[in-house]
């Protein structure tokens, strides 16, 4: 067996950074930008106001109430303003430029529209009062983003208010998932005596999905050479890298390692991992050695283990993030989390919660085998159990959170309670 940080090593060696090319900025969601992002214009691009109201001198209203003459109209878009003077107002709505000789706006609210004309203006202001400057919010020549900023809604709504229509970016990698076993049958088949449905394929391609990537469903391949390395030479033309489940271990028909042997002569390696579960893992890279294939294990909370720890983040890696694990956090078990010295690192499936006092606690889930996904499902953290006898009750485990959002309560957190209201129930009876 050989140490996990060993078997990433081999992996990530093989999983270089991907070279950044040029993407519309509507497409960008969830990327990695490649290079830093300057504004070529500031924002915003001119002064205008900030409010709905009525433009003034400053000094004209400093001893509000006052009546001045409402004389013009500005409203958004409008390319030019005409200048006020003084003693007068002019109607002004939000995003307007501001009229030349204007210093500040009075918003609509402290005013009142009088007879003739005329306009009261109940509120003093101050100079510069509800005034947009140019580059407020951004200023020309400023650097917005370096390269390495993950893209998220706002950080597209600023890209798009400087005017950049596309940027460059590590794309979202295409990650083709493949299913091998003459057992299975594809979700809504029907199911002969001795076969099982396909759940790794759904599994690792909601998986791939769920942390950025681009998922290409490749289907079923039975344990049959020829067919495993058709399905790789189609996989290797269209994918990034290629996810696999089954034929890893070391029985008769586990052929998976056999043909990566053949079709990726110098890369292929085969290991046993000592971690528990998901010991055995197959890896090696195709197509001139620019797909990485992973094979994974064939029981599906294996396959899933196997993923969160070697593919998943020698994938965010080759998209340009830098945050390639989930999180890791201490926590304190609530119950025994017993183990046998093996010689392996145990990843035992809990739930993590935040206890009143802020404190995390591990709860170990029903059913702790490779087998069963349904426990695995009930699970938001992996408890990291080094070789040894365990932690008893109370004791310090460190925890990989898999739904860190659960984990630490923040779903539990209403905003109406942040604003002091009630928290509506959402009739899902929560966890």
């Amino acid at each position: 067996m050989i140490p996990l940080a060993e078997a990433r090593r081999v992996v990530f060696d093989a999983c270089p950074l991907r070279a950044p090319e040029p993407m519309a900025v509507d497409a960008v969601l969830g990327c990695v930008l490649g290079l830093p992002v300057v504004a070529a214009v500031s924002v915003p691009p001119f002064t205008n106001s900030a409010v709905d109201g009525f433009a003034v001198r400053a000094a004209d209203v400093s001893g509000a109430p006052v009546e001045l003459k409402a004389v013009d109209t500005v409203v958004a878009g409008s390319a030019s303003s005409p200048r006020l003077e003084p003693g007068r107002a002019i109607r002004i709505m939000t995003g307007a430029p501001l009229p030349e000789g204007a210093d500040a706006v009075c918003m609509v609210e402290d005013t009142t529209v009088a007879g003739g004309g005329t306009v009261v203006i109940g509120t003093a202001v101050a100079p510069g009062a509800n005034v947009r400057r140019p580059g407020e919010d951004i200023a020309a020549g400023e650097r917005l983003f370096e390269a390495g900023t993950v893209l998220g809604p706002a950080q597209i709504g600023v890209l798009a208010s400087v005017g950049l229509a596309q940027v460059t970016v590590h794309r979202r990698l295409r990650v083709g998932v493949l299913s091998t076993g003459d057992e299975l049958t594809a979700v809504g088949q029907a199911l002969a005596p001795g076969r099982i449905w396909d759940s790794n394929r759904p599994l690792l391609i909601a998986a791939a999905r769920a942390s950025g990537f681009e998922a290409v469903d490749l289907g079923i391949a039975p344990d049959d050479e020829r067919a495993l390395a058709e399905a790789f030479a189609d996989a290797s033309g269209r994918c990034d890298a290629v996810l696999t489940s089954g034929g890893v271990s070391m029985g008769e028909r586990d052929l998976v390692k056999v043909v990566l042997e053949r079709l990726a002569p110098g890369s292929m390696r085969w290991m046993q991992i000592a971690i528990k579960p998901a010991k055995p893992f197959a890896f090696g890279v195709l197509a001139q050695g620019t797909t990485p294939v992973f094979g994974l294990p064939g029981n599906p909370v294996s396959s899933l283990v196997s993923f969160e720890l070697l593919a998943r983040p020698a994938l965010r890696r080759m998209a340009g993030h830098h945050r390639i694990d989930r999180p890791v956090v201490p926590a304190l078990a609530s119950e025994a989390l017993s183990r046998r010295p093996d010689g392996k690192t145990h990843f035992a499936r809990v739930v993590v919660h935040r206890e009143e006092a802020g404190e995390l606690r591990a709860v170990p889930v029903v059913g702790q085998q490779s087998h069963q996904l349904h426990a695995l499902a009930g699970a938001n953290g992996l408890a990291v159990l080094p070789d040894g006898t365990g932690v008893g009750v109370g004791g310090a485990v460190d925890v990989l959170l898999l739904d860190a959002e659960e984990a630490l309560g923040a779903a539990r957190t209403s905003v109406l309670r942040l604003l002091g209201e009630p928290p509506v129930d959402s009739g899902t009876g929560g966890r």
